[in-house]
């Protein structure tokens, strides 16, 4: 694990209730994964089941988390980025509280300050949600 809960605070602009990921597992040049332990009063459940709407957070914020590290271990300042659409997105279940996601984020095409990604939400080996996202952040582009 490359960050628990204290570190992510560094690397995403997030702040409570919103924080959809726990931890860093990996990271590299063009992929993050991230996991996620969904908890009682989760803002994005209904009736105890994680809602697409929390799964697509928790995919953008494992996109954000990868950008954060990298600054981060550059000794750059963060910066904030936000979804600009979500594509391709297909979900074939839903996870409920107690269950441990783990999410993947890919870089599929990156031009300056826009990226579009691929991302994957698993639980266990089970894929339940897959989507591409076109990313915009602010300030200027990292080299990676």
């Amino acid at each position: 694990m490359l960050a628990g809960v204290k570190e992510l605070g560094k690397l995403i602009p997030h702040q409570e209730p919103m924080i959809m990921i726990d931890s860093l597992l990996s990271y590299d040049d063009t992929s993050t994964v991230t996991g996620f332990t969904i908890r009682e009063g989760n803002i994005f459940l209904e009736e105890n089941i994680f809602s697409s709407y929390g799964m697509i957070e928790n995919v953008a914020q494992t996109a954000a988390a990868g950008l954060g590290y990298y600054y981060y271990i550059n000794n750059l300042e963060v910066p904030v980025g936000f979804i600009g659409a979500v594509s391709k997105m297909h979900i074939t279940d839903y996870a409920s509280v107690g269950d441990k996601l783990t999410t993947q984020v890919s870089i599929i095409a990156k031009l300056e300050q826009i990226s579009i990604v691929k991302g994957t939400c698993m639980l266990n080996d089970k894929v339940l949600l897959c989507c591409e996202m076109k990313m915009f952040q602010d300030g200027e582009a990292p080299a990676r």
